[in-house]
């Protein structure tokens, strides 16, 4: 796993070992935090797999703009309204997926596809809580 956060909107997020998870708003110290539906995002280590197997090179965790990467869960497979446990706080899946800025970052350019849109997920913070490498993310209920 990876907690990873970025200063402004538009860098690449990069892996800060832990982090708090604040309630309806996200990663503290994450650009992409604040009042909506899209407060944590998430993504699945198979995911990263999937990415190397085409080619890709240069897959630092964040790389795909991905808070928390996830190993041991294939995150996509999640419905909406699952809840789940990361660390100390409970997240809600709001989104599946998500539309490419500017024809793509560079990792589609690179390999002509990428995961995120696809794969990743985006949740909103219903319990407060830390986060750090090595916690485990527990699906608690599966939405519908």
């Amino acid at each position: 796993m990876a907690v990873n956060v970025s200063g402004k909107r538009g860098e690449i997020k990069h892996n800060i070992n832990e982090a708090f998870i604040k309630e309806n708003y996200g990663l503290e110290t994450d650009a992409h935090s604040g009042d909506w539906h899209r407060q944590v995002s998430l993504l699945s280590l198979s995911s990263f797999d999937k990415m190397r197997k085409m080619g890709a090179i240069g897959l630092d965790y964040g790389v795909f703009a991905e808070n928390i990467t996830v190993g041991g869960l294939d995150v996509a497979t999640l419905p909406l309204q699952s809840k789940i446990k990361v660390g100390e706080a409970i997240l809600e899946v709001t989104q599946i997926g998500k539309e490419c800025h500017n024809q793509g970052c560079a990792i589609k350019k690179q390999v002509g596809s990428c995961v995120m849109p696809i794969e990743g997920i985006f949740t909103r913070v219903l319990s407060s809580g830390w986060v750090k490498v090595g916690d485990q993310v527990e699906v608690l209920e599966r939405g519908k």
